[in-house]
């Protein structure tokens, strides 16, 4: 599956998940490393980088900037191979239960 096609599901997946969310793209060119996309959800936020497979190689900074991001709110690499393991971080950070 390419990169592209995993994400526009996810972003269908992750409105679904969270009704009312807002999720913006973010520009690699602007900040390079910075993750795909920012899901906004009532008071709280988080980003995540998607990745084809979990083998897929990252480009300089995302590692940086899953960690600090992480730190500060919620943050992580997606991939199919472990995509039900972060919705499910997700819902945590965002206090919902399944």
């Amino acid at each position: 599956m390419k990169e592209s096609s995993f994400q526009a599901s996810l972003i269908k997946e992750l409105k679904l998940i969270f009704p009312g969310c807002v999720i913006l793209k973010n520009d690699a060119t602007y900040m390079q490393g910075v993750p795909d996309l920012i899901i906004l959800f009532e008071n709280k936020w988080a980003m995540l980088e998607c990745k084809r497979t979990k083998n897929a190689s990252h480009r300089p900074n995302q590692d940086y900037y899953i960690k600090k991001l992480g730190e500060m709110s919620y943050a992580s690499f997606i991939f199919p191979e472990n995509k039900e393991e972060v919705l499910n971080g997700l819902q945590e950070a965002f206090g919902i239960r399944r």
